[in-house]
């Protein structure tokens, strides 16, 4: 399979590509993904803004009938979609099938958007003066996604920038470019005029920054890691450019001695390790209290030795691969950094199956202080730590001590702790009871301090990046 870049509707020729690798069995090549120059970038940015004019003006029914298409497609393909996600970024089967239905559910929920678009009419403060508050689109979006959710966030930034009327070029990461292009290949054919929807793969550091730099762009939403989204964000301050950026997480789940014992353990080994740990909302810390600490910890460590890690279109699979052999030396290389700190680690080994792939148990590491690099620096791998507190404050000072601020959770009985800590608790999301992974695709995403920056994702609030507010007086 040759997955191409999609420019002003026509699928491009290549003649250089790269292997898209199956991280379960790298034996199995799914296919060869294009590697575009920055020339493709320039045209794709060309034939976005071309057609951005056309887009805009075009009627609510017209984008309804749009995203509404690919919507359906996709929720009736979402087996297939699934697997071939599962396949490329090692997501087990149930996980990488769920992951298509919500991309299938996003493009429902603004397909309903296109349709509920509001403004305002005003009375001015003068006499005779009319004043209408209504939204536009604005403009050409680029849009970079990374490779942990390879259609899902896709989908999240496509459909709000069509539904409001941009045109889009997508940069998807280089590891994952059979979902993006399976994405652009339903959009191809619903009905959207060429050159509003352009996919170009290529290298991040070639074609990327083409993209950010260029005046025809007049927006940025970014997904990754935070130091490029850093770069992201100073370069599109000099060229007064709209800019939206989701990046890391350290996110903590407070285990409370009231908590029970069961809910906790099962939302804090889904939290941190389900996705094999490759979530920006994933629990990597755990901040437990004196009182259930011991029970807690022995708990999670016999439920962990019951999890099967594994090839990811396997039944019986519980955690898939890591993603890549560079991502894996990472993971392992913070375990020993762990170690070496003075924490106690069970688990964190690489893995032989039967097909040769990047597997690692699960590792959970005791004994830490918050002050450690394993409790500050993001792994995004299979990977938690555990923090004991003596009491409610200690467990919130801890859980804020942070320079992230995306998810953030407790488990607690206790209706007075629950209501301080969604009050209190230094993130964008907070959660009770329920894995700090794991959000609705109709509501407001998006952190606090260094993990994200701009307006929210997702639902009515994605409006706000999307769509620019313009004001209009008229004297009668």
């Amino acid at each position: 399979m040759e997955y191409k870049s999609f420019i002003g509707g026509a699928w491009e020729e290549t003649s250089n590509s790269t292997p898209n690798i199956n991280p379960s069995d790298i034996s199995d090549t799914l296919g060869h993904a294009a590697v575009s120059e920055v020339a493709d970038m320039d045209r794709a940015i060309d034939a976005a803004h071309t057609a951005g004019a056309v887009w805009a003006g075009s009627t609510p029914q017209q984008r309804f009938d749009v995203l509404d298409f690919i919507g359906t497609e996709i929720l009736a393909r979402k087996a297939e979609l699934g697997e071939l996600l599962s396949r490329e970024e090692g997501k087990t089967l149930p996980e990488g099938i769920g992951e298509a239905a919500r991309a299938g559910q996003i493009f429902k929920f603004f397909a309903g958007e296109t349709l509920r678009q509001t403004g305002d009419v005003l009375a001015s403060v003068r006499p005779n003066v009319g004043v209408d508050v209504t939204r536009s689109p604005v403009g050409v979006v680029g849009l970079i996604t990374p490779w942990n959710f390879p259609i899902a966030i896709p989908a999240w930034k496509i459909a709000p920038a069509l539904a409001f009327g941009n045109a889009v070029v997508l940069k998807p990461a280089e590891l994952v470019p059979a979902s993006a292009h399976a994405l652009a290949e339903i959009i191809s054919r619903s009905g959207l005029p060429e050159g509003v929807f352009n996919l170009v793969f290529g290298r991040g550091s070639q074609v990327g920054p083409r993209m950010i730099a260029s005046n025809k762009v007049n927006a940025i939403s970014f997904t990754g890691s935070v130091p490029t989204g850093r770069g992201i964000a100073a370069e599109c301050g000099q060229l007064l450019k709209k800019v939206q950026l989701e990046m890391g997480g350290k996110n903590p789940m407070v285990v409370l001695d009231d908590a029970d014992l069961d809910i906790a353990v099962e939302t804090c080994v889904n939290g941190a390790f389900f996705s094999t740990g490759q979530r920006c909302t994933a629990s990597s810390r755990l901040i437990v209290t004196e009182g259930i600490y011991d029970n807690f910890v022995s708990a999670v460590e016999a439920r962990l030795a019951g999890l099967n890690v594994g090839h990811a279109l396997r039944a019986d699979t519980h955690i898939g691969p890591v993603v890549d052999e560079k991502q894996l030396a990472q993971d392992l290389e913070y375990v020993d950094i762990a170690a070496k700190e003075g924490g106690k680690v069970v688990g964190g080994q690489r893995l032989n199956r039967d097909t040769e792939g990047f597997f690692m148990a699960p590792a959970l590491v005791t004994e830490t202080t918050n002050s450690m690099r394993i409790n500050q620096e993001e792994v995004f791998g299979p990977v938690a730590s555990v923090v004991k507190v003596k009491d409610y404050d200690e467990a919130l000072a801890v859980a804020n001590d942070t320079e992230f601020g995306l998810s953030s959770g407790i488990c607690t009985t206790s209706l007075k702790h629950a209501t301080h800590y969604k009050a209190n608790a230094e993130a964008g999301m907070v959660m009770v009871n329920l894995p700090t992974a794991g959000v609705d695709y109709h509501v407001p995403f998006g952190g606090t301090k260094g993990s994200s920056f701009g307006s929210r994702e997702q639902g009515t609030y994605a409006a706000e990046f999307y769509t620019r507010v313009k004001t209009s007086y008229t004297q009668a």
